[in-house]
């Protein structure tokens, strides 16, 4: 009896193991799905533009940033294949072996259960259960041997019960692992495609570069302009900022010198009035409010929702190589989004506007404060908030200037922080949801 229970117990080990593995491999596989459905949207997104981006300088400038995008996606897209087909090869093998080692208990529970039909077959007499209690030395020991025999039976059962159970978990996995196949197979397909997509991909970002070299110098006169237009929105943010932030000090040393004024300025006996402390410098606290959402927005790291509903980053934060123009970089202290022209742009959280700004050639920026930090909007045709309005998460703020040919708009978007009164920039990309 204690064989066949831990037989048993062996058993039910490798159901729960098998269960377990089955669970994690459904999870990274749900994992890789999820990055699937990103990268697909991705594209989807890149493609939408692509078909509106019409002819010139502008547009094939646009084109080729696209198109980068559009190979990059495509590539981690046959990546994530790869993954999935890797995964799915590592569960059928893995649930192969789990089968085999199933199937193995398996037969030997059969032979086991034979064992017991042929003895219990040999020994169907009822009389013959009955002399073997009856011939007990005394009572309490047929009360055993009518026990032992009531226990024969219940482990028959059981082991019948096991028996069907094994059967029906061999069953389903076979059952999984030709799905895990077919999967595979469809995966296989699609992968084919999207690689006969990229070199399609490559081959008009050639005939787009070899289109841009042609004109060269008017891109060389196009990127100067724009370099000069960032710098003076670089300017004119950093001073927007600074503003605000004195007005703030401002207010702060007013409130701080109110307060002193009614607790000090007592005179001695003489008349004369007690000595001034020693002027001390103001420091700039925030509200509890202000701190709050501050810690608020920093915990939505990586979470933010896009300043537009579709879109994709034609130009990244930092360094960036131009698309045609051999060791030539520009530098952004933000991102920008390609996105459908005149597109809305939506905060990313909840704050209050503190600056409007128009610049030319940049059109309307708007800045948002959420405590320490701000957001910045710019590339703006028409702002719908002004100073102090408050704004929730995803509320339209305004709407994109087209781009210069017309076919699409491109909103750029920083975030800064404010940190002991100086402003820091840091990396948009980080904060956005993926």
């Amino acid at each position: 009896m204690k064989h066949v229970s831990l037989k048993k117990s062996s058993l039910l080990v490798l159901a729960f193991a098998l269960a377990g593995s089955i669970a994690f491999g459904q999870k990274k596989s749900a994992q890789l799905e999820k990055e699937q459905a990103q990268l697909e949207k991705k594209l989807s997104n890149t493609k939408s533009l692509l078909d509106k981006v019409k002819t010139g300088t502008q547009a094939s400038m646009n084109e080729m940033k696209l198109i980068d995008n559009q190979v990059k996606f495509r590539e981690e897209l046959v990546q994530n294949f790869d993954n999935q087909i890797r995964s799915a090869e590592l569960t059928i093998s893995s649930k192969d072996d789990q089968v085999k080692s199933l199937q193995t208990k398996l037969e030997r529970m059969k032979a086991q259960y034979k064992k017991l039909l042929i003895y219990a077959y040999k020994h169907r007499n009822r009389y013959g259960k009955m002399m073997y209690i009856f011939s007990a030395s005394n009572y309490f020991e047929a009360v055993k041997r009518t026990a032992y025999l009531k226990r024969i039976a219940e482990i028959q059962q059981k082991q019948f019960k096991l028996i069907r159970q094994s059967k029906g978990e061999i069953t389903r996995e076979i059952t999984s692992i030709r799905k895990e196949k077919e999967k595979k197979q469809m995966l296989l397909s699609e992968k084919i495609v999207e690689k006969n997509a990229i070199l399609k991909d490559k081959a008009r970002q050639q005939e787009t570069l070899n289109k841009l070299k042609k004109d060269e110098q008017k891109l060389m006169a196009e990127l100067k302009a724009a370099e000069k237009q960032k710098a003076e929105l670089k300017r004119r943010i950093k001073e927007a900022i600074e503003k605000e932030i004195a007005a703030e000090e401002a207010k702060a040393k007013k409130e701080k010198k109110n307060t002193t004024a009614s607790t000090s300025g007592t005179k001695t006996s003489g008349g004369s009035s007690t000595s001034t402390p020693a002027k001390k410098e103001v420091v700039l606290t925030e509200t509890k409010e202000s701190i709050a959402l501050g810690k608020s927005f920093e915990s939505n790291r990586g979470k933010l929702p896009w300043p537009v509903l579709k879109g994709t980053i034609t130009e990244a934060y930092g360094r960036n190589p131009h698309p045609t123009m051999a060791n030539v970089y520009t530098n952004n202290n933000g991102i920008d989004i390609g996105a459908p022209k005149h597109a809305q742009v939506r905060a990313v959280f909840d704050g209050e506007v503190t600056s409007v700004l128009n610049i030319p050639g940049a059109g309307k920026v708007v800045i948002i404060k959420h405590g320490s930090y701000r957001t910045v909007y710019s590339n703006l045709q028409e702002a719908y908030v002004t100073v102090g309005t408050k704004v929730t998460t995803k509320q339209a703020i305004g709407s994109l200037l087209p781009d210069s040919d017309g076919s699409l708009s491109t909103a750029h978007f920083e975030i800064h922080q404010v940190v002991d009164g100086n402003v820091q920039k840091v990396n948009p990309t980080l904060w956005l949801s993926q």
